[in-house]
């Protein structure tokens, strides 16, 4: 065989390779094509090793907290003291924080003189006015200037309300951002988190959306507990369904009396039939 012979069956070679190669492109990019326009169950089978997705199988979750409340002031001040610290279980209404307060407590000191003083004028002059020696125009202008006294206390009073800060709700301290002595204005002071009820977070395939409603239950077992379950009800349904992955997000609600369950850990659930 000829040099030139020996060439052009190597080239022919080569060539019918590059052509299987790319006719081997070619049809795994319509394999993957053709996943995406599968439908819901066997998309769901593709991304989970095939295995069969129903109603009644275990689901990962998170259990995060109830609500989280940043505590701020409603007033511009300096911070005279923080009276709770990280961890600190506090009750809703209870005195977390104090602004300084001097000038606008003396103030309603006496905006109380004050009103009381016209109080006790009244009264010295309630005689008088019953034997009508006080024309209706004094008589009206002192009881006018006496409600007006007690107006300015009630408006004062609530000046000084809002320099002693209270929790919002029932829960466990989480963050102090600030320290007695800062100036605090729109920003934040602490931030509180409701852990009873506690939420649980759980992403469930497209195929159960008609079977999750609000008010059905669920047993959640801790990754910290192993097979202890806890009793769970639905709260929150999302009702949009994620286009990319085929899910939509449900709430559930946990109680936690004494705050025994830890917010923020991994958690397994399975809902329950009605």
């Amino acid at each position: 065989m000829g040099l030139f012979e020996r060439k052009t069956k190597v080239i022919i070679k080569n060539a019918s390779l590059i052509v299987a190669a790319i006719l081997l492109l070619v049809t795994q990019a319509h394999g993957q094509e053709n996943i995406t326009e599968l439908p819901a169950t066997a998309y769901l089978s593709a991304q989970k090793g095939n295995s069969d997705v129903k109603f009644g199988d275990l689901m990962e979750c998170l259990v995060e907290p109830h609500l989280i409340a940043n505590v701020g002031s409603p007033v511009e001040g300096i911070i005279e003291s923080i009276l709770v610290g990280r961890g600190d279980v506090v009750k809703k209404g209870q005195l977390i924080a104090k602004l300084k307060s001097s000038v606008e407590v003396s103030t309603l000191n006496l905006k109380r003189a004050h009103w009381e003083f016209g109080q006790r004028k009244v009264a010295r002059n309630k005689e008088l006015f019953s034997q009508n020696l006080i024309s209706e125009s004094e008589k009206d202008e002192l009881i006018t200037q006496t409600e007006i006294a007690k107006l300015e206390f009630e408006l004062q009073q609530e000046i000084v309300n809002e320099l002693y800060i209270k929790s919002p709700l029932t829960g466990v301290v989480l963050t102090r951002f600030l320290a007695p002595g800062e100036q605090v204005g729109q920003g934040k002071i602490l931030s509180v988190a409701q852990l009873n009820p506690l939420n649980v977070e759980v992403v469930v395939p497209a195929l159960m959306f008609d079977a999750i409603k609000n008010g059905l239950t669920g047993n959640v077992s801790l990754a910290s507990e192993g097979d202890v379950n806890h009793k769970a009800k639905v709260v929150a349904v999302d009702p949009i369904i994620d286009a990319a992955s085929r899910t939509f997000a449900v709430r559930l609600q946990l109680l936690n009396p004494r705050n025994k369950i830890p917010a923020g850990i991994n958690c397994l659930v399975r809902f329950n039939k009605k």
